[in-house]
């Protein structure tokens, strides 16, 4: 689903989703969640009544999640991992930016409204273009909010305390494998912290499962394995770091680590 060689407007964005839960939730009946948002699409288009004007595709959207479903972003436990799996979303109708607009956007090109994912720092949005080409950002964090250029500032200052000045690059959009990185990095990120390194783990193989070339995403894995005493996969990582980044600052003592871990190795034998 995920592998290099597909192209990326090919990837189904909802079933990607869905299988990154299944790290933890195995269980789940993607078919069934793929229902679910049809059903979502179905209940905004009867309130579309067939109109093609994106402000009452918007206002339909916006209408069945967030008035008649209560979908909501999840201020008071922002960092709980749930709010990163895409069925706990459905389910207990809480996200963040990135995954209330992933289900924003399954339902809204289900309605015949394309959108863009926007990956601005701290805050995902989505992106859509009107009659004239002039593009229009939704912040589906705020309940399907429509917002401009000059509203993303004040979404910086909040997050960086005024420190992050709005750069043009941070509006562009992203594609799908994009998407599915970042709401993985979210979720590596929050297992680091626990020190939960055997889930965050998981995450960075699905992570080199779309860029199987990063260099920092390799080295990481070889952290991790390290820490788990998976001692012949983490040498291995940081070797191949080693030729993936022949000239990085740290050459010198990740070939010093990944000797050592090979002599311990040996040691065994």
């Amino acid at each position: 689903m995920l592998a290099p060689g597909v192209e990326d407007e090919s990837i189904d964005l909802l079933s990607a989703a869905l299988v990154i839960a299944r790290t933890v939730y195995p269980a789940i009946d993607i078919a069934k969640y793929a229902g679910c948002v049809e059903s979502l699409a179905v209940r905004a288009r009867g309130i579309m009544q067939d109109s093609t004007e994106s402000a009452r595709i918007i206002d339909a959207v916006n209408r069945v999640l967030f008035q008649e479903e209560g979908f909501r972003g999840n201020r008071t436990d922002y960092y709980d991992p749930r709010n990163s799996y895409l069925n706990e979303v459905i389910d207990r109708k809480l996200g963040i930016p990135i995954t209330l607009s992933v289900l924003y956007m399954e339902v809204a090109r289900r309605v015949g409204l394309p959108l863009f994912g926007v990956g601005m720092p701290g805050h995902f949005l989505l992106k859509f273009y009107d009659v004239d080409g002039h593009h229009l950002l939704i912040d589906a964090f705020e309940g399907g909010q429509v917002i401009h250029e000059g509203d993303c500032q004040a979404r910086l200052d909040e997050i960086y305390a005024g420190q992050a000045p709005l750069e043009p690059e941070y509006l562009h959009s992203v594609g799908k494998r994009q998407i599915l990185t970042r709401m993985l990095n979210n979720l590596k990120n929050i297992y680091l912290t626990s020190r939960n390194f055997r889930k965050a783990l998981t995450v960075v193989d699905l992570i080199l499962a779309i860029y199987p070339r990063s260099p920092e995403d390799v080295k990481q894995r070889a952290l991790l394995r390290y820490n788990l005493g998976q001692l012949k996969g983490s040498a291995n990582d940081f070797e191949d770091y080693l030729k993936m980044s022949p000239d990085a600052s740290d050459v010198d003592d990740v070939r010093q680590l990944a000797l050592s871990i090979r002599r311990t190795m040996a040691s065994f034998n």
